[in-house]
């Protein structure tokens, strides 16, 4: 019979895996802190146009520079496992600066509207399956 104590190399790749997400959530980091910066210059350009367009597509990556920490934040909380909802939020996002950036042709828009609608109810599956199994 086997011992329920965790195998070496399951064990070691699970700690390289901890510090290489920790690094780049350190590297994450650097780049939002590099965004921050960046939207502040966008506010502070003369040509209305160019500054409200690079704004918008910038507050985009922002928020998802900051969905990914928040992923692996989550990751470290959760005892080393990926909620699923993060994966959702990061595509729904994701899809939202597709859309802002590309948005010429209305069927590529439909499409990611629609991809839009598809991620949002897996949310609200995955909401109601998760406070099901809670109760």
């Amino acid at each position: 019979m086997r011992s329920a104590k965790p195998h070496f190399a399951s064990v070691f790749l699970q700690r390289i895996l901890n510090v290489m997400l920790f690094i780049l959530g350190l590297i994450l980091s650097l780049f939002l802190i590099r965004k921050t910066l960046f939207l502040i210059d966008s506010l502070l350009v003369q040509n209305e146009i160019v500054s409200y367009y690079y704004l918008v597509e910038g507050i985009v990556v922002y928020f998802l520079f900051f969905e990914f920490i928040t992923l692996i934040v989550q990751y470290f909380k959760s005892d080393f496992h990926f909620p699923l909802r993060y994966f959702i939020y990061i595509g729904i996002t994701a899809i939202v600066r597709l859309i802002i950036i590309n948005h010429e042709e209305p069927e590529t828009t439909l499409l990611y509207t629609l991809s839009i609608l598809t991620l949002s109810l897996s949310l609200l599956v995955t909401s109601i399956v998760t406070e099901r199994k809670s109760d």
